[in-house]
């Protein structure tokens, strides 16, 4: 089943039987050979944020500490969100592979997976891949051991920072920044937190090299990336497409013929209207035309029978339950957009009363501790502005 107009790919999920040689072949690598690799390879993080890979690495490896950490980010709760977990479950050795490449730049001796509470289904066979890994890496005289750190279900520990506060012993909550993990990380060691796509990613640019992954994409927004589709589409699913597509061709390719709305990005990303499908791609801030949007994967179409009033609702529940509840800006803040809106819906509040409420998200954007408070604003603005007339009647 393919898509008609988009270009499909198959890189992450295509097995390589002869991935021992590479993890020989990049062990044999120098370091700076490695960082370039995937500098000029253009990756950034496939968790969302779009931080440079290689760049990531370098900081973390200029670090005089003897000890230093790499940590897969596999707590994969974005709402729409469930390629990470297919990753791990059909080519775990590319994340590991990815994970030992930078161990060897960074100088690191132990690496962890962070894994969803909800994918403890997960840990019989990544234990497994790790086990036939660490017999690779003894067989190649490194010393780096890699373990599963399950965690327990919050939201909150997908955000970096509260993700080493979990994997302390402490409660998830985020920290502030600076200082960053490549400077004091888990166990206060510079750290390199990547996404399990991220790290997948750098198997494919170690293996086909940096130019061949540079030239999909478009300028700032280079590779492949997996969609996890959903919602009110005919082929739901997992897809690798390349960086840059418009909306419109998105929604062509994957709507049912009636998409009204794509959420970009899970509850956290942004809703676009159709009337702007053709101006808005799917990609990192940089010199694309019209509006770019980055995204975590999640991508959920919504056709005529939607209420965006009801997604709305649904989104802000969300974020109103996973709020950690350390700052006030997003503690106090989701509670009044929720109570807000269904005032509003109501009439118990004029429609007047949805401005004050988009100017708390504007606060919210700059004062929220955390990615969490801050993103909020992303669904509220874009369903408010574009479909004000459905929060009213």
């Amino acid at each position: 089943m393919g898509t008609k107009h988009l270009r499909r790919m198959d890189l992450i999920f295509t097995r390589d039987d002869d991935y021992k040689n590479l993890v020989k072949d990049i062990l044999s690598r120098k370091n700076e050979d490695i960082i370039n690799e995937m500098m000029e390879s253009g990756l950034k993080g496939r968790g969302g944020a779009g931080f440079p890979t290689g760049l990531k690495w370098k900081l973390t490896s200029e670090k005089p500490e003897a000890t230093k950490y790499i940590i897969c980010n596999a707590d994969e709760g974005e709402p729409g969100t469930f390629k990470d977990r297919e990753i791990l479950t059909q080519v775990p050795y590319k994340v590991l592979t990815g994970m030992a490449a930078c161990a060897k730049v960074i100088g690191a001796k132990e690496g962890f997976i962070y894994l969803r509470g909800e994918y403890h289904f997960l840990v019989d066979l990544l234990s497994k891949a790790i086990d036939e890994f660490h017999q690779i890496c003894k067989v190649n005289s490194f010393d780096f051991n890699v373990y599963i750190f399950l965690g327990s279900g919050a939201y909150i520990c997908g955000e970096e920072s509260a993700l080493m506060e979990s994997m302390e012993g402490k409660r998830g909550e985020p920290r502030n920044k600076p200082p960053f993990p490549t400077d004091l990380g888990y166990l206060n060691k510079p750290t390199v937190v990547n996404n399990v796509e991220t790290l997948a990613h750098a198997f494919t640019i170690l293996k086909l090299g940096a130019k061949d992954f540079h030239d999909l994409g478009v300028q700032d927004s280079h590779g492949s990336k997996l969609f996890s589709v959903s919602g009110d589409t005919p082929i739901p699913g997992i897809y690798e497409l390349e960086l840059g597509m418009s909306v419109q061709d998105f929604a062509d390719d994957f709507g049912d013929g009636d998409c009204k709305a794509v959420q970009v990005g899970g509850a956290s990303g942004f809703l676009v209207p159709r009337k702007r499908f053709k101006e808005t791609s799917i990609g990192y801030q940089g010199k694309l035309k019209g509006i770019s949007l980055p995204t975590g994967g999640s991508m959920m179409l919504f056709n005529s029978s939607r209420s965006m009033y009801n997604v709305l609702s649904n989104y802000l529940d969300f974020f109103q339950e996973e709020s950690c509840g350390q700052c006030t800006p997003c503690r106090v803040g989701c509670q009044q957009l929720v109570k807000g809106i269904e005032q509003v819906k109501r009439g118990e509040k004029p429609a007047a009363y949805l401005d004050v409420l988009l100017k708390l998200t504007d606060t919210m954007k700059v004062t929220a501790k955390c990615g969490l408070g801050q993103s909020v604003a992303n669904s509220f603005q874009s369903i408010v502005e574009n479909f004000k007339e459905e929060m009213i009647y």
